[in-house]
C-alpha cells in the first residue's frame, strides 16, 4: 500500500473474523515497533502476545466491568465524545467479544526509561507517552499495510495489579495499552472522518491557521 493510504485508512476496527493470524505475518507486524523512537534510545517497550483462550477469556472478563463504567458516563453526559453516531454501540459489541479476537496484545513498559519533562507542571503528565505510542502507532499502521485491522484501549492499564501475576510480568514494568489483532470483519473505510488542517496547524502563533494549498 502506499504511505497516504495506509494512515488515511488506519482506523479502529471492532469487528473481527475467527481466523488465526500467522506467527510469521503477527511476528513481521510487530518487527515495525523496534524501529519507532524513543527518549535516548532507551526502548522501554515490551510486548505479550496472547492467544490463549482462557487468558484472553480473562482479559476480557476484567475489561468490560470498566467499559461498562465508562460507557454509563457517556451516556449520563459525564463523559465527553466526540465520535459519531453508532460508536458506542460498535464499541460495545467490541467490549463483549473481546476474548473472540484472535490475537489481545499486551503494551507494556519500562517506565524507569521514560523521562517525562512536564511532570512539575501541574497538569497531567503526557510526555512521557512518546516514547511509548510511537511504536505502538508503528504496529497499527504495520498490520493495516498487511490486511490486518487493529483496536488501541488502554482500560487494562487500571487492572494492572491484577495483570501482573496473570503474566508474570515484573514489579518494574507497567500495563501502558492493549491492541486487538485480527482480520477485520468490515471492510477498511476509504478515509477516516478528522478535522481540517486549518484546524490542527497554526502558523507561528495558536489561532492562525497555516495557509496550505488544496491538495
Amino acid at each position: 500500500m502506499q504511505f497516504d493510504d495506509v494512515v488515511r485508512t488506519t482506523g479502529t476496527v471492532r469487528y473481527y473474523k475467527p481466523d488465526p493470524v500467522p506467527t510469521a505475518l503477527l511476528a513481521r507486524v510487530l518487527d515495525a515497533a523496534r524501529w519507532a523512537p524513543s527518549g535516548g534510545n532507551r526502548q522501554p517497550l515490551r510486548f505479550i502476545v496472547v492467544r490463549d483462550t482462557v487468558k484472553k477469556r480473562q482479559l476480557a472478563e476484567l475489561y468490560l466491568p470498566i467499559w461498562e463504567r465508562y460507557v454509563a458516563g457517556v451516556r449520563q453526559g459525564a463523559v465527553r465524545v466526540g465520535a459519531r453516531a453508532g460508536t458506542i454501540e460498535h464499541a460495545d459489541h467490541f467490549a463483549r467479544h473481546l476474548a473472540d479476537i484472535p490475537v489481545l496484545l499486551l503494551v507494556l513498559a519500562r517506565l524507569a526509561d521514560v523521562h517525562p519533562t512536564d511532570r512539575d507542571l501541574g497538569r497531567l503528565s503526557v510526555v512521557g507517552g512518546a516514547s511509548i505510542y510511537p511504536a505502538v502507532q508503528n504496529v497499527l499502521l504495520a498490520a493495516r499495510n498487511v490486511g490486518l485491522g487493529t483496536a488501541l484501549t488502554t482500560l487494562h492499564a487500571a487492572v494492572e495489579p491484577e495483570l501482573k501475576p496473570m503474566f508474570d510480568i515484573p514489579d518494574d514494568i507497567s500495563v501502558v495499552a492493549m491492541v486487538t489483532l485480527g482480520w477485520p470483519a468490515r471492510d477498511f473505510p476509504r478515509e477516516l472522518t478528522r478535522r481540517p488542517l486549518s484546524e490542527m496547524v497554526f502558523a507561528d502563533r495558536y489561532g492562525v491557521a497555516l495557509e496550505a494549498p488544496s491538495p
